[in-house]
Parts: structure tokens; C-alpha cells; sequence
């Protein structure tokens, strides 16, 4: 028997998963222009570019925990490709916030 309830919740999360993506985009597409700027006017201080660099790893780490998480708890594949860029999404975000505020 087919579940519409349980298609309708993998649809909406699909779409959650889309548009988290999306938004991360953006906001990367923002911190890498923000941060070439900062680099060809000479303005990219030392702790910025170390943070960087470190805070790759680090997003990439608690996004693989997190898409593990879900995946353990048999959330299903949209829930662990949610779980997955959340992380991400709200680095780059957090990111575009404060390199705004200059």
C-alpha cells in the first residue's frame, strides 16, 4: 500500500533540503567576495585567514556526524541530506553576518 503521508513528508523535506542548499549558496557566494576583497585591498587579517581555512574541516565534521545521526535512526535520505547541509548552511550564514558588519 502506498503511505501518501510518509511521500508528502519525503516531498516537503526534499524541498526543505533544497532550499537549505540554496541559501548556503548564497551566503558562500557573499563570504568569498567579501573575503577576495579583503585579500586584494590587503585588509584579510591573520586571524581571519587562519579561521578560513580551519572551519572547513570542522563544518564538514559536524555535517558527517550529523547525516550519521540521521541515518543511524533510520530517518530516511532526505532527513540525513538535511542533516547534512544544515551545518554548513549555518556557518556560511553566520559568516555572511559578520563580514558584513565589517
Amino acid at each position: 500500500m502506498y503511505d501518501m503521508k510518509a511521500a508528502m513528508k519525503a516531498a516537503l523535506t526534499w524541498q526543505e533540503v533544497s532550499l537549505s542548499y540554496g541559501r548556503m549558496m548564497i551566503s558562500a557566494s557573499e563570504v568569498i567576495q567579501r573575503r577576495t576583497l579583503q585579500m586584494a585591498l590587503g585588509q584579510l587579517g591573520p586571524a581571519e585567514a587562519v579561521q578560513m581555512v580551519m572551519e572547513k574541516p570542522a563544518a564538514f565534521t559536524k555535517s558527517f556526524e550529523m547525516a550519521a545521526r540521521a541515518t543511524a535512526g533510520s530517518k530516511g535520505t532526505a532527513a540525513a541530506a538535511l542533516a547534512a547541509i544544515r551545518p554548513i548552511e549555518a556557518r556560511t550564514r553566520s559568516n555572511s553576518r559578520r563580514l558584513r558588519k565589517g
